[in-house]
């Protein structure tokens, strides 16, 4: 058997671990690729619990929200905003550290089979839910299989937890689950809070209404939800099993967590300012200029790790299906210029299918893509495509147009991305048509129509790239970029399963720079979340995903 077990660190190395990562906002903004492949930039006050022998239990913390979560059902959530609650309420079976290794959770030990097939974990034995009902390895075996039942309608979750085939109980503590193919992304996405561990008992008892009546094991109990106007969760006294990710394993120090919802961006920062709630996420790139001169607010973040805002070709549409024509996009595009321009400095600029801090991120990769619109056009001449009396280039009587879709609201500022390239392009003679709907799933997921189309996606593992790189298969929904390529395929299939990881980060160097050179997509940035908290907010750290964790904060005087 290939056999991992592992112990929990103490609390000092943890908290040294926690210091050691705590940076200011403006490191965050120069935290390049090639000094962070598998860490993340973290701010926090300097004058954290974390540095200090006496905290201050207590006080209830107001954290506004950009929007509302979907639902507080881990396994039926597909949004981000979403995590940043249930991550409060739910524990998982192990936890994944910036460094990339896998630590004990809710497992205490585990064995992995020779042939990948089998994962089997060993559990606490001193953990309940929430409910009073006791964690166990029925526990666990229901929350996978529900995952995998078609009734549950599970979202990003199902994907999560793919290749999962089967669990087994061996004792009260003890289960085995099942691949039905190895996977080196399945043990780290089981520390992803969408795959969290949910009350059997209320699960069952709430049913579909399970995600306004969520139970777990986490540090925080739910208490109640007023939709589009707030979130509440209360300590949980019980807790003692926090992961070594956080320095404070056992019960929270706040009393509570009110969690607002606030859309409005100019709301939610100055509800901050004028002592209305004491922290906001996602902090707009002008406010964050304008705190950082602020005396009685503190800037924290993490830049998230997976794959950055990328803008997708769809390959099945003439001609973006030649390399020649999407490479003349590449390069007449300047993307230093939008990143710089959008975001003022607090945006990193992306260059690869993947984000520095995840594993296999090849930073030489980076300023490797110069704008040269002449070289652009020169491509495009070879294709045939001249411009015409009006500027925009056509061929067999074929104006050259992309149809750029985004969706509404303007999150990060997409719809203004849009808006410069098309004016970048119409200089190479392309003409952009942008579309800005409100049902992007219709549009792009449902219709494919689109030439172009951004997102984003937070994940843990570079196994992320298989869903948007690799051939689909016949019945199955389209990949965004429409790509097949045997050779592409077959490296992405190589990266599942490579046990080796100096020959999994080769692989996935490969992979990226096929994508560059062949100019499948155009990496326009890394997201950083941000918080924007009163100077009273101490302790608040950041997982490995860039996700706030609230274990440890307290509200000092």
């Amino acid at each position: 058997m290939n056999t991992f077990k592992s112990k929990r660190k103490s609390l000092h190395s943890s908290a040294a671990l926690l210091l050691v990562l705590a940076l200011v906002l403006s490191a965050c903004a120069s935290n390049k690729g090639s000094g962070n492949n598998g860490q993340q930039a973290q701010q926090q006050s300097t004058d954290t619990p974390a540095a200090s022998t006496e905290v201050k239990q207590g006080g209830e913390l107001t954290y506004a929200l950009a929007t509302s979560p979907d639902t507080l059902d881990p396994h039926r959530s597909g949004l981000a905003v979403a995590v940043r609650v249930i991550r409060t309420i739910y524990d998982s079976l192990v936890v994944q550290l910036p460094d990339n290794s896998i630590k004990p959770w809710l497992a205490t030990s585990w064995e992995i089979s020779d042939d990948g097939l089998s994962y089997t974990f060993k559990l606490r034995q001193d953990v309940k839910f929430q409910d009073g009902t006791p964690f166990n390895a029925e526990a666990v075996k229901y929350n996978f299989d529900r995952i995998l039942d078609p009734a549950t309608k599970a979202a990003n979750a199902a994907a999560l937890l793919a290749p999962y085939k089967s669990s087994e109980v061996i004792d009260e503590y003890t289960v085995k689950l099942n691949l039905a193919t190895p996977s080196r992304a399945f043990l780290g996405n089981l520390s992803q809070a969408l795959l969290g561990i949910v009350s059997p008992t209320a699960a069952k008892k709430y049913g579909d209404q399970f995600g306004l009546n969520p139970v777990g094991t986490g540090p925080f109990k739910f208490v109640k939800w007023e939709q589009n106007a707030e979130i509440q969760v209360a300590k949980n006294p019980d807790y003692k099993w926090a992961p070594e990710l956080v320095t404070n394993a056992g019960a929270p120090y706040l009393d509570g967590i009110t969690f607002k919802i606030v859309p409005e961006e100019a709301t939610r920062i100055g509800s901050v300012q004028s002592g209305q709630v004491l922290a906001a996420e996602t902090v707009p790139p002008q406010n964050i200029v304008a705190l950082k001169s602020d005396s009685k607010v503190q800037l924290l973040g993490a830049n998230t790790v997976g794959l950055p805002y990328t803008l997708f070709f769809n390959q099945e549409h003439e001609p973006w299906n030649d390399a020649k024509a999407r490479q003349a996009v590449q390069l007449a595009v300047d993307v230093d210029s939008i990143v710089k321009t959008l975001y003022l400095g607090t945006y990193d600029r992306a260059w690869s299918p993947l984000t520095p801090g995840t594993f296999g991120y090849d930073a030489s990769l980076e300023n490797g893509v110069k704008p040269d619109l002449e070289k652009a056009g020169a491509l495009l001449d070879e294709l045939g495509w001249v411009k015409g009396s009006d500027g925009i280039r056509e061929k067999a009587g074929k104006k050259l147009t992309i149809h750029y879709v985004d969706g509404t609201p303007n999150r990060e500022k997409r719809n203004d991305i849009a808006v410069i390239i098309q004016q970048q392009l119409k200089a190479l003679g392309i003409a952009v048509e942008v579309e800005i709907t409100k049902d992007v799933r219709t549009v792009v997921y449902t219709n494919g129509d689109y030439d172009l189309y951004g997102n984003s996606q937070v994940n843990s593992d570079p196994n992320a790239l298989y869903s948007f790189y690799h051939t689909t298969a016949p019945n199955a929904p389209k990949s965004l970029t429409r790509l097949s390529n045997p050779e592409i395929d077959k490296l992405l299939e190589q990266g599942r399963v490579e046990t080796d990881d100096t020959k999994r980060a080769d692989i996935y160097k490969q992979i990226q720079h096929y994508i560059i050179d062949q100019a499948v997509i155009l990496p326009i940035y890394v997201f950083p979340y941000t918080v924007a908290a009163d100077k009273s907010v101490q302790g608040l750290v950041f997982d490995s995903l860039g996700y706030p964790l609230f274990n440890g904060v307290s509200l000092s005087s």
